[in-house]
């Protein structure tokens, strides 16, 4: 392949070790790959990137494979996606065709038969391009570093914010949050989701935890906390992030 026409991979697994492996064979078969290694930076990639197929594990930090698959189906039907995971029992095979996935391989895999499944399913990709089909999703670049909106500048590196409020010291549950929130733009996300981020549904929490949370946000990024427009609620959803 000419690097014109590399094709995009987009590898989501949290461990290393595994994700490097894939990507040196990937990259051997003239793929242009990214890896990321949680499902927070996962989503942000797929927006940001526009992979032409999607390689995702299940048990991942910050949010399942399962729910980002969901995520990314309610977005794009077209795109292929590979889960690639050590739960392989009949139940888990189930659940992932019932949220869309296009193929599913149990670890530990054959690379010869890894990298068969991964040739076929971006000639799919191509089939639905041809056809006039595809649809990708539309989403502001975020290369995960900073990020603005409004008045409002975030540093993810040194986890500060300088804001309406002045210069904040996040926390790192707040980050995550954040990060979720940017990843899903315009969005609405429930409060269980949020708090599966934020938490992983720690016992000493609670969705009112999510509460708290916006609240503070809204007096951090808003020029008016008790009329936002940044971070809005959503009755009997959750909330939403948006700007222009």
């Amino acid at each position: 392949m000419e690097a014109a026409e590399k094709k995009r991979i987009l590898v989501i697994e949290d461990e290393i070790h595994i994700a490097d492996g894939i990507r040196l064979n990937l990259s051997i078969k003239g793929y242009q790959v990214k890896v990321a290694i949680d499902g927070i930076d996962g989503l942000e990639q797929w927006r940001s990137w526009e992979p032409d197929l999607i390689v995702l594990d299940i048990m991942l930090p910050m949010i399942d494979g399962f729910s980002i698959l969901k995520t990314i189906r309610q977005e794009d039907e077209k795109i292929p996606v590979l889960i690639l995971s050590a739960r392989g029992d009949t139940k888990d095979k189930i659940k992932g065709l019932r949220y869309g996935v296009d193929d599913y391989l149990s670890k530990p895999f054959d690379l010869e038969e890894f990298l068969l499944r991964v040739e076929r399913l971006v000639k799919k990709k191509d089939w639905y391009k041809e056809a006039g089909k595809d649809k990708k999703p539309v989403c502001e670049m975020f290369d995960g570093s900073h990020y603005d909106f409004g008045d409002n500048h975030i540093d993810f590196v040194s986890f500060k914010a300088f804001c309406v409020a002045g210069e904040i010291v996040l926390t790192e549950q707040e980050i995550v949050l954040l990060k979720l929130f940017i990843a899903n733009k315009g969005k609405p996300l429930s409060r269980e989701m949020l708090l599966a981020a934020g938490w992983g549904y720690s016992r000493d929490t609670s969705t009112r935890t999510v509460d708290n949370f916006i609240v503070r946000f809204r007096k951090y990024f808003e020029n008016e906390p008790k009329k936002p427009v940044y971070f809005i609620s959503r009755r009997s959803v959750g909330y939403i992030f948006d700007h222009d």
